[in-house]
């Protein structure tokens, strides 16, 4: 065997391999999942006004239907998410989609909130248990030239879910002007839930996955189909070694807080939980906002306060697209930390700019320009920054061990303050006024700009195996570009 011919060892082949066919297939099964995430992000938004009408909700009531899937997803993410260690990736993926669709089909026939809210919580469940399982799957097959890149790629397909929310939301309103059309809102996720599962037939186990479990020949079979060319398991490919946990210790990880990753841990869950606080807080309620805030005329009904503020929810929601097109532009170049304080610094920015238009004498219907700019600069440095890069960093930094685990409790941490955002906005809204809830939230980024400057771990350039093997304490951060 010539040395040109001789087997590279499986990660170093997966690390220096070109994006080939198979990799941008891969990347989109399992990017997908992510725009069902977006359209229910959205969706709810608009069908809440609806429901709240239907069923006579009270502040409380709303925050509860609009928080139950959030809360779900924590349950699928954290405590689901580490099994995605124990029984791989892709096994997984053959049945949290249907989850979905059976209890998306289940929220159309809802009979009371409380059967909303329960169904709504089962549909998060299947929400959540994609994130750390996509993400994880992703990082252990992409090169690492494009990791970064292509990672924030398949999170940015939550903006075309968004997108897509926006449109069956404001088709549905003018073709439907009525109370209960908000059941056929929710119902939509089946179509492209049943369009994923029919796209994921047939994927493939994670090759580092297989080597790190004893499956050696289809790691490398899985990995030649992908690189082209012989490749053979490590010692450094097989990993740790380590005897994957059984029962409730599958679920619950105390390595993550140990010495070694508990720096890691803290870094990529406290940013995510304070980002989602806003995301979710501000995001959800876009269309109650511009209603309340500048598009509410004087003989407006609830109705026609919904399809403007949607309308107008969506020609702001573009800025979403265009920052993770920024985001995938620039990851590889700036990196995810720099990316990551430049938008949490602009997010504070363009909330106390919507605080601020909210307590000027007229409101925001007399400060038009300050209310559009405010929400613009908020959806776009969102994504180009911490939206993107929050979900990214969880797959680089923890080891391929622990790597659904590490992810699944970050994503679990980002939804939980999702929850909180989306459950306590309306009542804080209520209680305290918006310019307040506005300029407490931009507060929020603010702390979050600071636990991601001195807790920073940047994988711009490392392998996998080398972000792996070091102590997080020896990955010396990149600074800021100018």
């Amino acid at each position: 065997m010539t040395a040109a011919s001789a087997p590279m060892p499986l990660g170093a082949a997966l690390d220096a391999a070109p994006m080939s066919r198979g990799h941008k297939h891969i990347w989109l099964l399992a990017g997908l999942g992510i725009l069902l995430d977006g359209f229910d992000f959205f969706i709810i938004g608009v069908a809440n006004p609806l429901i709240a009408e239907d069923f006579g909700l009270s502040a409380a009531s709303k925050g509860l239907v609009s928080a139950a899937a959030i809360v779900g997803a924590i349950v699928g993410a954290g405590l689901l998410g580490p099994l995605g260690d124990k029984f791989g990736r892709s096994r997984l993926f053959k049945f949290d989609l249907w989850m979905f669709v059976v209890f998306s089909l289940l929220c159309v026939v809802a009979w009371d909130e409380w059967s909303l809210i329960a169904f709504r919580f089962m549909l998060g469940v299947a929400i959540g248990l994609d994130y750390p399982i996509a993400a994880s799957y992703l990082a252990e097959v992409l090169p690492t030239r494009n990791r970064g890149r292509w990672l924030v790629s398949a999170f940015s397909l939550q903006a075309v879910g968004i997108l897509l929310g926006a449109a069956v939301g404001v088709v549905i309103l003018l073709l439907l002007p009525e109370v209960g059309s908000w059941r056929l809102m929710l119902g939509f996720g089946v179509v492209p839930a049943l369009l994923i599962i029919w796209l994921r037939r047939g994927t493939p186990e994670s090759p580092r996955w297989l080597a790190s479990h004893g499956r050696e020949e289809e790691a490398v079979a899985v990995t030649e189909t992908l690189v082209g060319h012989p490749v053979v398991v490590t010692d450094a490919d097989r990993g740790a070694g380590e005897t994957p946990p059984e029962g409730l210790r599958a679920l619950i990880q105390p390595k993550l807080f140990s010495r070694a990753l508990r720096r890691r841990t803290a870094f990529t869950a406290i940013p995510w939980f304070l980002m989602d606080i806003a995301t979710y807080g501000v995001g959800i309620f876009t269309p109650t906002l511009l209603a309340a805030m500048a598009l509410a005329g004087p003989d407006a009904t609830f109705i026609s306060d919904d399809i403007a503020s949607t309308e107008g929810t969506a020609v702001l929601d573009v800025f979403l697209v265009f920052g993770f097109l920024t985001a995938i532009f620039l990851v590889e170049r700036w990196g995810r930390v720099p990316l990551q304080l430049i938008g949490f610094a602009v997010m504070a920015v363009a909330l106390t700019l919507l605080a601020i238009a909210d307590g000027l004498p007229g409101g925001g219907e007399d400060h038009l320009w300050m209310v559009f700019l405010g929400f613009a600069l908020f959806n776009f440095f969102m994504n180009a920054g911490p939206n993107a890069t929050t979900y990214a960093l969880p797959a680089e930094v923890f080891p391929e061990e622990v790597r659904a685990a590490g992810h699944g409790f970050a994503a679990a941490c980002a939804k939980f303050g999702a929850a909180l955002g989306v459950f306590l906005f309306p009542i804080l809204q209520d209680d305290i006024g918006t310019s307040a809830l506005l300029g407490g939230i931009a507060g929020l980024c603010v702390v979050a700009f600071f636990v991601t400057l001195f807790l920073r771990i940047e994988p711009k350039g490392r392998s996998l195996s080398e972000i792996s093997g070091r102590d997080a304490a020896e990955l010396s951060p990149h600074p800021v570009p100018p």
